[in-house]
């Protein structure tokens, strides 16, 4: 792209909606002929404050998009893509709201893979970071790209465990490419950025602002056929996702939780709402008709721990406080609190916040 078409693009994106932008590209073709234009030429596409803020901009496109050209030169694997390129994902083009202007970091080839969403909460369970991880993982060695949005829990064991296959991962961000949110993922960005890709539609410099993230998760679930749920509660950011991902014709998928656990409600709700029940790998592969080969057994659900062990009999599968697991297997507490260290040291029971403790099942 060059200088005078970025700073073009820039221009108009900093300053309008993308529905007024995409107004007049339709009627003049390209962003250079949009702005020269004029106001006469913007007449009926845009109101008032529009035009006003085309023709007095209070951000110097200039300087962005040298600062852009500058980013773009600093490191390997960096680039833009626009809606009229050739390798702009169909599916991403085919939502109802495709974002115009992309920065891309890292494999830009896995745009054209077959895509699946895997989103979640952001304090999940231990099992639900263990499901998002081996899920991710089997969607991967099955020849998936597992689309997430980088931030903390159900989205980064995502990342982890797709970035373990060659199947990659894309992580959307609600920031500039140039920030990393959360600063808790630097480590997992700079890998994606090496492994899979780093997407945003948002300019250099942007900050992850709260109405940021809304938008990528729409960008989220239309580069991707399907939209995995691995855990959520009632109201979150992974049941918008959900939403536009249905609203968008995509296949919703569901992994069923505690009745109890408030994690597993969101994902109960979507079940009701029609989404697919997803117990087991081989479960989602047969949903998205994926190519016949192995396929790693990765169920979510049934139990693989010793069945004779008391205690873990005792535990069942929904979070249990100590004092309650001393009634249920009648062991003192000095006892109980020696054997779940030891079961917690061997993965199979996970410490959770306020003094709770959950079996964990590993594939």
């Amino acid at each position: 792209m060059q200088p005078e078409e970025l700073q073009a693009w820039l221009q108009l994106l900093q300053h309008l909606s993308r529905g007024a932008c995409r107004r007049l590209l339709a009627r003049h073709g390209s962003p250079q002929a949009a702005l020269a234009a004029g106001p006469a030429g913007w007449q009926g596409l845009l109101r008032p404050e529009q035009i006003q803020a085309l023709r007095q901009p209070r951000i110097d496109a200039g300087a962005l998009a040298r600062r852009t050209l500058d980013w773009l030169q600093a490191a390997p694997r960096r680039s833009l893509l626009t809606l009229g390129d050739a390798d702009y994902p169909p599916p991403l083009l085919n939502s109802a709201d495709p974002p115009l202007l992309l920065y891309l970091e890292g494999r830009r080839e896995l745009l054209t893979s077959r895509c699946i969403a895997v989103v979640g909460s952001r304090r999940p369970s231990a099992q639900g970071r263990d499901n998002a991880h081996q899920f991710a993982q089997g969607l991967g060695r099955a020849g998936f790209c597992v689309v997430s949005g980088l931030a903390l829990g159900i989205d980064g064991a995502a990342h982890e465990g797709a970035l373990e296959t060659a199947g990659g991962s894309i992580a959307v961000l609600g920031c500039g490419l140039d920030q990393v949110y959360p600063p808790q993922h630097r480590e997992l960005a700079r890998r994606l950025a090496s492994q899979g890709l780093l997407l945003s539609e948002y300019a250099l410099g942007a900050p992850p602002l709260a109405e940021h993230f809304p938008q990528r998760n729409r960008i989220i679930a239309g580069l991707s056929e399907g939209c995995l749920v691995v855990e959520a509660a009632p109201k979150s950011g992974s049941l918008i996702t959900a939403r536009l991902a249905a609203e968008a014709g995509r296949e919703v998928f569901a992994i069923p939780g505690s009745i109890h656990s408030p994690l597993a409600r969101g994902c109960h709700e979507l079940l009701k709402q029609g989404a697919a029940l997803v117990g087991s790998l081989q479960d989602l592969l047969d949903e998205l008709q994926a190519p016949p080969g192995p396929v790693p057994q990765a169920s979510a659900l049934p139990p693989v721990e010793p069945p004779e062990s008391p205690l873990l009999q005792a535990l069942g599968h929904d979070p249990i406080s100590l004092e309650q697991l001393m009634q249920r297997c009648g062991w003192p507490a000095d006892q109980l609190n020696a054997a779940l260290l030891e079961l917690e040291l061997e993965g199979l029971v996970a410490r959770l916040p306020g003094a709770l403790f959950q079996r964990r099942v590993r594939a």
